[in-house]
């Protein structure tokens, strides 16, 4: 252990006491940063408490948006924190990415009130990292105990506020096998993720395509960039206000397609600059010195995670360019080994993005309507399983064994 970080010192563990905290302002941010730094996850930019102060400072998150911020410590005497959960107590299902609209409508249905629920996730972020946040100096007994505390005290704020559910979204696997060991529903659902296994280039990569597939992408990528849009990757200081201007533009049109409204605010993505600025990769389409296109994409550890996609123009294969291509031609450029581009899309599989399985867990008040939803996911699970097996074989791979 090296003594030398701040994280590194074993912090007491006496008289430890559990808090419900109404915004992330109550956690200093190096005591919440203390328990992000999880093996496999450690720089993961949406565990940081500058992400969660970001989306409560926006406006993005609180009691009006439906993402009232209840987030669970445990501290210690000296009011050091020690493990932590991002919660959220909500009254409708938007920004989640995994879809309980359907029980939500049952239980309805048969006369219960299936707001407000409570939601322990990463807001608008369909990304897996932990949610189980304990200390990193702490001993694997210990963090297991302060699992079971935050674990523990979520269920009792969710029967305090007399909720119908609690949701533990895009977890760890090793934290959705802990929560089924605790009585939580456990589901299972799919993305598409992209693996650097070592590529010198983007033509590298395509060596390991089948011939017809090479040629699509290659025909593609030909298309989007003859369209005159030039395409530039920006970081840090070269993003400008008038960058996030046309970006947030961009989003507003997606959102109102896609979704009918957006979840971040104007100020989100200033104070993204201002707080995570080494966070960001901002893709940029110009033409004829007008903004045209954007993607958004956070970086952390050895991934590039994309966020958010918009456009102005209406040019054939530049939305795979921008958001697919160019982000893989980023990670072998900086040698990151993970593009996960977002939520759903089967289209991704044939551009490289090979699917993997996600993770969440679910507890339930109601004992008759638990019994339902626990039947609607043991038949769930397989289907879904078998799902990954199948599109893995439809790959562009040469052969399933050289697939990621």
């Amino acid at each position: 252990m090296d003594d030398e970080r701040p994280d590194a010192v074993i912090p007491d563990t006496t008289d430890l006491k559990i808090r419900v905290l109404p915004s992330i302002g109550n956690v200093p941010p190096e005591q919440w940063d203390k328990c992000t730094r999880i093996d496999g996850f450690s720089d993961n930019p949406f565990l940081r408490h500058a992400f969660f102060s970001i989306l409560e400072d926006s406006g993005s998150t609180n009691a009006k948006t439906g993402w009232h911020p209840q987030h669970i410590v445990i501290e210690n005497a000296s009011g050091d924190t020690l493990a932590c959960a991002p919660l959220f107590l909500k009254n409708h299902s938007y920004g989640e990415y995994v879809f309980d609209w359907g029980w939500a409508e049952a239980y309805q249905r048969a006369g219960g009130h299936y707001y407000p629920k409570l939601q322990c996730a990463v807001p608008f972020t369909p990304v897996t990292g932990p949610r189980l946040l304990v200390h990193s100096a702490l001993d694997n007994n210990l963090k297991a105990d302060l699992q079971t505390g935050l674990l523990n005290g979520m269920v009792e704020l969710a029967q305090h506020h007399k909720v119908s559910s609690l949701h533990v979204t895009f977890l760890t696997k090793d934290e959705y096998e802990v929560m089924g060991n605790a009585g939580f529903l456990e589901r299972i659902g799919e993305q598409y993720h992209w693996r650097n296994k070592g590529y010198e280039s983007f033509d590298n990569f395509l060596g390991e395509l089948s011939s017809r597939k090479r040629k699509s992408i290659r025909k593609e990528r030909e298309k989007a960039n003859s369209c005159g849009v030039k395409i530039h990757i920006l970081h840090g200081n070269d993003i400008k206000t008038r960058h996030w201007d046309s970006f947030y533009q961009f989003y507003m049109n997606t959102s109102e397609r896609k979704w009918g409204q957006a979840y971040l605010t104007r100020d989100f993505f200033d104070l993204l600059s201002e707080r995570m600025s080494d966070a960001v990769v901002l893709i940029m389409g110009e033409e004829d010195n007008r903004l045209v296109c954007g993607a958004l994409n956070l970086q952390g550890g050895n991934t590039l995670f994309g966020r958010n996609w918009g456009t102005a123009v209406n040019y054939p294969m530049l939305h795979f360019e921008v958001c697919y291509y160019r982000a893989i031609d980023y990670a072998i450029e900086h040698k990151l080994e993970w593009v996960e581009a977002g939520a759903q899309g089967q289209h991704k599989i044939q551009r490289g993005y090979m699917p993997k399985p996600t993770y969440s867990a679910h507890w339930i008040a109601d004992s008759g309507f638990r019994g339902a939803v626990a039947d609607f996911l043991d038949r769930e699970r397989p289907a879904i399983a078998n799902e990954i097996k199948f599109q893995t074989k439809l790959g562009p791979f040469k052969s399933t064994r050289s697939s990621p």
